[in-house]
């Protein structure tokens, strides 16, 4: 796959880089730049960060930085059986534990949320810090979910990061989860202060928030562009039939100026 001439492989993080030092350096460049296409892309387009990451997979399986992108990059376009082999790789050859949620949240994917729930509760969770906590939280919170025990997801969520005022990566999407769990019960007031205070605290925008704080609330947004092309249509089609009523006046003038020449 193409790779743009601004991307030199350069951009990635210097611990992906210490990584590639066991490859050969045309071998590392190219890895490299496949990698940062993978960062790049992600988010924007997942089937082209999928394809970059299987290039890289392909020309450097052995680093465990690779095996994670394309782990995320197939956990992105819905392989949920592809990104969990990637992240068990990645997993044996680093011997961390950072990945645990994620392959916890491919089992909820592959349609077995009792494994994920078997997951959050291994000793692996308490190696994990506090970010990674607040994941795995969040996936067996989902898993409760998957399960129909909703009243159980919200107790779920239900902890001390969710009672901080601070504010962290993970606040926004963990008092989302709160408020969204809150409302799949029937405690619509108690969800819309949450989704509130999701809002609060998402600063990157990471969450639909507002529309839902808005939805709740009875609110409709029109989109300025949509409405402004239907007013034009409106205007054409009464311009349409404006001219035409005229073409047909002019049409009954004719008509009337012929009459009396055949009388």
């Amino acid at each position: 796959m193409p790779i743009p001439e601004d991307v030199t492989g350069d951009e990635i993080d210097k611990d992906v880089r210490q990584e590639l030092l066991s490859l050969p350096k045309t071998l590392a460049d190219d890895v490299a730049k496949n990698l940062v296409m993978v960062a790049k892309l992600l988010d924007e387009d997942p089937e082209k960060a999928y394809g970059y990451s299987r290039v890289a997979l392909r020309l450097a399986s052995r680093v465990p930085a690779v095996r994670e992108a394309a782990g995320f990059a197939a956990y992105a376009v819905g392989k949920y059986s592809e990104a969990l082999a990637e992240f068990r790789a990645a997993r044996r050859m680093t011997g961390s534990v950072e990945l645990w949620p994620v392959m916890a949240d491919c089992e909820r994917g592959l349609g077995r949320p009792e494994k994920a729930m078997a997951m959050a509760g291994e000793p692996e969770v308490q190696k994990l810090d506090r970010a990674g906590q607040v994941e795995m939280r969040l996936v067996a919170a989902g898993a409760r979910r998957d399960m129909g025990q909703a009243d159980a997801a919200v107790v779920t969520l239900q902890s001390p990061e969710l009672a901080s005022s601070a504010v962290h990566p993970w606040t926004a999407r963990l008092r989302y989860a709160y408020a969204d769990a809150l409302l799949a019960v029937g405690r619509e007031d108690e969800a819309r202060d949450w989704f509130a205070r999701a809002l609060e605290a998402d600063q990157g925008g990471t969450t639909d928030a507002s529309d839902r704080l808005a939805e709740l609330d009875g609110v409709e947004f029109t989109d300025a562009l949509e409405a402004a092309d239907e007013m034009d249509e409106a205007d054409e089609s009464t311009g349409a039939r404006d001219a035409d009523g005229d073409a047909a006046r002019e049409g009954d003038g004719a008509r009337d100026d012929e009459g009396p020449a055949k009388g």
